[in-house]
Parts: structure tokens; C-alpha cells; sequence
């Protein structure tokens, strides 16, 4: 199983969308500072997550996340932050 997923920092407010394996791993490499991308805005908390059977269809859901304003709008509201 793969993973699509969007954290909050709890210090900036900053959302982040990723994808992996290995949800739990990833999301402590985020609050550990393992992860150049994300060290300045800990703590983490996961908001929102997808499960996709192959890895293709979870980068390709991360892709349409990242580059499309209207997806991580709609996850912004259904996890209530719109």
C-alpha cells in the first residue's frame, strides 16, 4: 500500500503534501528533522492521507496535489482548515 499525505505545521500553519510506503516511518522522519524540506516547520500532524494500490497512482495523486491549487483546497476543507 502507498501513501498520499498532507501535514500541518503546528508552528508556521504551512501545509506539506507528500507520498510514501510507509506512512508512520515517514511522518516521524518529518518531526525528526530527517527532511531537509520540512525541519523548519515542526511540529507535524498529519491532517489528511489517501491509500493508492501502486506507487504510480500515489505520485501521480501527489502530483495533482502539489500543482493544482483546487485539490489541496478541497482537502484544506474537508479536514476543516477552510
Amino acid at each position: 500500500m502507498y501513501y498520499v499525505y498532507v501535514l500541518r505545521s503546528e508552528k508556521t500553519g504551512d501545509f506539506y503534501v507528500g507520498s510514501t510506503k510507509d506512512l508512520k516511518n515517514r511522518f516521524y522522519q518529518h518531526n525528526s528533522g530527517e527532511n531537509k524540506s520540512t525541519i523548519y516547520g515542526r511540529p507535524w500532524v498529519v491532517v489528511y492521507y489517501e491509500a493508492y494500490l501502486t506507487k504510480a497512482l500515489a505520485m501521480s495523486r501527489e502530483k495533482r496535489l502539489k500543482h493544482h491549487g483546487k485539490g489541496i483546497s478541497e482537502i484544506k476543507k474537508r479536514a476543516g482548515f477552510c
